[in-house]
């Protein structure tokens, strides 16, 4: 049991296709709302030239993956089609809401599914999706990021997710950015002051 007085704090779990600006909205809610903390996903990718190990991920082999999901580390984890696994720590979240924080989690579909059976109410669920698979498919284009293989994948992958939208609790169309970034801080600060 806890000594600490401050309240238990709650998850915001935003949630999207690749490419749908999850990512943008989530910086930006980070940037301009001092009650969210962000929690460290693990990732055994390699960091981009702008990542730092320990801020934007936990940069881990895949040995060492294995070895925190044989031992339960993980709310929620992932392998991608190339390979790449993605996982949520209980540590990393646990210790931030035992403090009274808002925890805001950037994850994929599958995982953020978990995460709010996990979780119940003390989770917010919001799933961002694009306008359509087309605008999607342009926003990928326009990364750069992409071969023609990658990118019929993750439209794939990003087709099949939408199917799933109707679990969470928000569903938010990213038609156009400010709006949609608009609608999903007015959803945040409902749950947060509820």
């Amino acid at each position: 049991m806890s000594n600490s007085t401050a309240p238990r704090g709650k998850l915001i779990v935003l949630t999207a296709p690749s490419g749908t600006g999850k990512t943008t909205i989530a910086q930006r809610l980070l940037k301009d709302r001092d009650d969210l903390h962000f929690s460290v996903s693990a990732t055994t990718r390699n960091p981009r030239p702008d990542e730092k190990d320990g801020i934007d991920y936990h940069f881990m082999t895949d040995d060492r993956f294995d070895e925190l999901i044989k031992r339960g580390a993980f709310i929620e984890w992932e392998s991608f089609y190339d390979g790449t696994r993605y996982g949520t720590l209980h540590s990393e979240v646990d210790k931030q809401i035992e403090s009274g924080y808002f925890i805001l989690l950037d994850i994929d579909v599958k995982g953020a599914w978990n995460v709010k059976q996990h979780y119940g109410g003390d989770c917010l669920s919001i799933f961002i999706r694009p306008p359509s698979l087309d605008v999607l498919k342009e926003r990928l284009k326009q990364r750069g990021t992409e071969n023609e293989e990658s990118l019929r994948l993750r439209l794939e992958r990003a087709s099949m997710e939408m199917e799933y939208e109707d679990n969470f609790d928000e569903v938010v169309v990213n038609e156009d950015l400010e709006a949609a970034y608009d609608q999903i801080n007015s959803i945040i600060t409902r749950f947060t002051e509820a």
